[in-house]
């Protein structure tokens, strides 16, 4: 069953039920009404017969002298279109008046007792009869009546009981039950239509978060669904919306990586193939005796520096999905950090002198650091070298301090710098600032400044950038001192 159609059978349903609901509170209390107003009027028949239709002869007995049958008969006869039947029993509870084929000869006598105090009874039909009856319960048509005590000196003298057909009752009661059945079937027909309108309405607001789907489905991903905040779909249309603008935010995430990788792909192909090429020359070379002796101790060296070249290419790739990974385990420890990075800016001593750089550390004698040794000289290897390989006969200055609980270092270049958009993709794996310098000497795949954001966060640490195209860059790198929190932090990553 399609949504509409259950959504227009729940609406009817709950208003069908509420017309039949208050329809039958409606029926039931105009037929108690009738039935309340036919037995008021009876009773007012009966308390204006005390007087016109009886006569004591004694006061202290109470003893009727006469029933005045003509008038009572009279009586009967003006009130025939309403069926009013009256009914007379003296205080020995014996009728003197009345219709036998109605009323019994006696009233019960748990009846009587409730006269004798007062007390009046009202009754729908006479199939209870018998509970009023000391004999068997009579027959005739059914009949609304009411049974009234007469006092006379706070002494009950006679009762009286006034009845009428049920059937002048009940037809006001048919009336009113046409009326209501014509009132239900008016209702449940504008039930049916206002249930089509609203689950059409509420079916629409949903097809309309279908149609976007689709269309997210086959890659659409400016669709925007208008939401009023009024109930749980408009909730749902707002999360929609967030959930498409994430989808678009990572699938232009995802274009950029595959873009990257691609990129990454001919870039790891080229700067393979150039030392491999190299190497299979020379090997060549060597294998028909066309190197001179002379130049075989050098080829035999260009050949070891290209298979380091491509050692250290495939190095990379390997070390950064380990850290990525947290595969790699920190082996923190306190070490003087100013010697190690006099060891450092000594290799890079030839690739600053091949550019013409010039290299200047600024730090106290000595200065303890809380670290992996080795992911330390990664980290700053990478980036003074990044510092070398982008700034061309300039300086490149290396401070080293200590910060509040943490140890600061500081590299800064006067080399290309870089614009805003470069900033903010540097540490994206795959990336180069500057794609011209992929062939350079020092070439590199666009791992190294990944990988030192990723070692950089395992120590618990920070670094920053600022550059300006032209201008320069500015590293700062900061790891935290040893204290009970990182120590815990190591035991928990190793």
């Amino acid at each position: 069953m399609k949504l509409i159609y259950q959504q227009m059978l729940g609406f009817f349903v709950v208003i069908f039920t509420t017309i039949l609901i208050v329809s039958a509170t409606i029926f039931n209390y105009s037929s108690n009404l009738a039935f309340q107003q036919t037995w008021t009027q009876l009773e007012g028949y009966a308390d204006n017969l005390k007087s016109d239709a009886t006569q004591v002869v004694n006061s202290q007995t109470g003893e009727i002298k006469d029933i005045q049958a003509s008038f009572l008969e009279d009586l009967e006869y003006v009130l025939q279109d309403q069926d009013v039947k009256f009914t007379i029993y003296n205080s020995n509870n014996e009728r003197v008046y009345g219709n036998p084929m109605i009323a019994p000869n006696s009233l019960n006598k748990s009846t009587w007792k409730g006269l004798q105090v007062g007390k009046r009874y009202r009754q729908k039909t006479n199939e209870n009869t018998s509970t009023m009856t000391q004999t068997n319960k009579k027959h005739g048509a059914p009949q609304t009546f009411v049974i009234v005590p007469w006092f006379y000196n706070n002494q009950m003298i006679a009762a009286v009981m006034v009845s009428s057909k049920v059937a002048r009752v009940q037809s006001n009661i048919n009336q009113i039950k046409r009326n209501l059945l014509v009132a239900v079937l008016i209702s449940s027909v504008t039930a049916l239509i206002l249930s089509y309108i609203f689950a059409r309405f509420y079916v629409s607001r949903i097809n309309r978060l279908r149609k976007a789907a689709h269309e997210v489905a086959q890659g659409n991903f400016d669709v925007q669904i208008i939401s009023k905040d009024r109930d749980e779909i408009d909730d749902l249309a707002v999360d929609f919306n967030k959930m498409i603008h994430s989808l678009k935010e990572s699938d232009a995430e995802i274009q950029r990586q595959e873009e990257r990788r691609r990129q990454f792909m001919a870039n790891a192909a080229h700067e393979m193939r150039t030392p491999l090429t190299t190497i299979n020359g020379l090997l060549e070379g060597l294998a028909y005796d066309a190197i001179p002796e002379a130049s075989k101790g050098q080829s035999i060296e260009l050949m070891r520096n290209e298979t380091k070249r491509l050692i250290r290419l495939v190095n990379e790739n390997l070390d950064y999905e380990k850290i990525r990974t947290g595969q790699i385990p920190l082996h923190k420890k306190e070490f003087d950090s100013v010697q190690a990075l006099h060891n450092i800016i000594e290799q890079l001593t030839k690739k600053s002198t091949d550019a013409k750089d010039k290299i200047r550390l600024h730090a106290p004698e000595k200065l303890t650091t809380y670290a992996d040794y080795d992911r330390f000289i990664q980290i700053m290897f990478n980036i003074i070298q990044n510092a070398i390989q982008f700034t061309n006969d300039g300086v490149i200055d290396i401070t080293a301090k200590k910060d509040y609980e943490a140890t600061m270092f500081i590299i800064k270049d006067s080399g290309i710098g870089m614009t805003e958009e470069q900033v903010r993709n540097i540490w994206e794996r795959y990336y180069k600032a500057d794609p011209s310098r992929k062939n350079t000497k020092y070439g590199e795949s666009g791992l190294g400044l990944a990988i030192v954001k990723s070692l950089v966060e395992q120590h618990h640490g920070t670094i920053q950038v600022q550059s300006k195209a032209d201008v320069g860059t500015t590293f700062t790198v900061t790891l935290p001192d040893k204290t009970e929190t990182t120590t815990e932090a190591t035991d928990t990553a190793e």
